[in-house]
C-alpha cells in the first residue's frame, strides 16, 4: 500500500493518453501508488514500466473475449481481477480514464472499490486531443441502452454499471470530480471540476534545434481512408506542402505516417520515413525541427507545445477537408488557433 494508502489507476488507448497519465503522475498525484493499465496492443511500444509501480495490457472484452460460452462476461470478470491484483488493498481509488460509456471501463467504478477494500473512489478524465474540445451529450437512446447493462449484476453482482446522463465521456456523472485538460485547449467542460495539466515535456526534456540543415516533420492521415478528403485534394495539398518546403529551403523532411495511413498520403518521394519507437510526441521532444506541417492531425497541437515559438507548425489544406458539420470545423480551428498553430 502507498503511503497516504491511495491507488491512482490509469486506463490508456493512445500515446497522448499515456503522457498525460504520466504527467499526473509525476506531478499531481506523486504520493500514491500508480498503476498503468492500456487496453490497445500498440501502447505497449511507449510504455516504461519504470515509470509505474505497477503495468499491465488489458483485453478489450468485445474485440478479444475469451474462448468459450459468455466469453465477453467472462472476460470482463477478468480484468477485474488482473486490475484488482496489480492495485492491492488500498483506503481510496482514483480512477482516470478518456472516457466512462464503455462497459469496458465504466465497471470499474463499482466493482474495483470492493475488490480492493477501498472506502472512497475518484473518477478522473483524461484529455484525448481534439475530441476533448467538445461536449458529446448521450442521446435518449445511448442512456436508454445503458439501463440493459446492468443485468450483469445479476450473473455477477460486482458488474454494476454506474448510468449517467449529460456528456458521453462522463464529465457530467456525479462519480467525476475532475477533468484534465491540455493547456491552451478551449473545452466545454463544468469549469469547477477542469484542472489544466502541466504541459507534457519539460524545457529540460526538449532538444534545442540548432542544426546546421534546416529539417522538417510532416505528419499523415488516413485523409482517404476516413472519407475526410478526396484523393485529387490530397495530392494537390502534398505539392503545396512541398512546394513551402522548398521555398523555404527546408530539404532534409522525415514523414511520420499515421498507424492507419498506410498509403502514406501526404508523402512526396524525397520524404524520409520514420518509424520512432515511442510515441510521436516523444520523438518531436526529442528530435529538432524548424517545420512541423501536416493537415489536422491533433499532433500539431502538441508540436506547438513542445518547440520554441520560432519553430513553425502548420495545418495545410483545411478548405478542402470534410467535417461532420459547420460547428466542427469552427471548433477545431478555434482549437488549433488558440494553441498557435498557423494555417495555409
Amino acid at each position: 500500500m502507498s503511503r497516504s494508502g491511495t491507488v491512482a489507476v490509469y486506463f490508456v488507448a493512445s500515446p497522448l493518453q499515456y503522457l498525460a497519465a504520466r504527467r499526473i503522475a509525476e506531478r499531481i498525484e506523486a504520493g500514491a501508488r500508480q498503476v498503468l493499465i492500456w487496453y490497445k496492443p500498440g501502447i505497449a511500444a511507449v510504455v516504461d514500466p519504470a515509470e509505474w509501480d505497477a503495468c499491465s495490457y488489458m483485453a478489450w472484452p468485445r474485440l478479444e473475449p475469451l474462448p468459450g460460452p459468455f466469453g465477453r462476461h467472462r472476460r470482463l470478470r477478468a480484468n477485474i481481477r488482473l486490475v484488482a491484483g496489480l492495485v492491492g488493498r488500498c483506503e481510496r481509488l482514483l480512477l482516470h480514464s478518456a472516457v466512462y460509456d464503455t462497459e469496458a471501463i465504466n465497471y470499474f467504478l463499482h466493482a474495483l472499490p470492493l475488490a480492493c477494500g477501498a472506502r472512497e473512489m475518484h473518477a478522473r478524465i483524461l484529455p484525448d486531443g481534439l475530441i476533448s474540445i467538445r461536449r458529446y451529450p448521450l442521446s435518449p437512446a445511448r442512456r436508454a441502452l445503458q439501463w440493459p447493462r446492468k443485468l450483469r449484476r445479476l450473473l455477477a453482482p460486482e458488474l454494476d454499471y454506474q448510468c449517467f446522463a449529460g456528456d458521453r465521456i462522463g464529465s457530467d456523472a456525479s462519480f467525476c470530480d475532475r477533468i484534465y485538460v491540455l493547456p491552451g485547449l478551449p473545452h466545454e467542460y463544468p469549469p469547477e471540476k477542469v484542472q489544466v495539466l502541466a504541459p507534457l515535456f519539460d524545457r529540460s526534456e526538449r532538444v534545442a534545434t540548432g542544426a546546421s540543415e534546416r529539417r522538417a516533420l510532416v505528419i499523415g492521415q488516413p485523409l482517404t481512408g476516413f472519407r475526410m478528403m478526396s484523393p485529387e485534394d490530397v495530392a494537390v495539398v502534398t505539392e503545396r506542402i512541398r512546394g513551402w518546403l522548398e521555398g523555404q529551403g527546408i530539404a532534409d523532411v522525415d514523414y511520420k505516417a499515421h498507424p492507419k495511413d498506410v498509403s502514406c498520403e501526404l508523402r512526396h518521394p524525397d520524404y524520409r520515413l520514420i518509424e520512432p519507437a515511442g510515441a510521436l510526441e516523444s520523438h518531436m521532444a526529442q528530435t529538432p525541427y524548424d517545420a512541423v506541417i501536416g493537415v489536422r492531425s491533433s499532433s500539431l497541437l502538441l508540436a506547438r507545445q513542445i518547440y520554441p515559438a520560432r519553430v513553425r507548425v502548420i495545418a495545410f489544406g483545411w478548405e478542402s477537408v470534410h467535417f461532420r458539420s459547420d460547428r466542427e470545423r469552427d471548433d477545431m480551428r478555434r482549437a488549433f488557433s488558440a494553441c498557435g498553430v498557423e494555417f495555409a
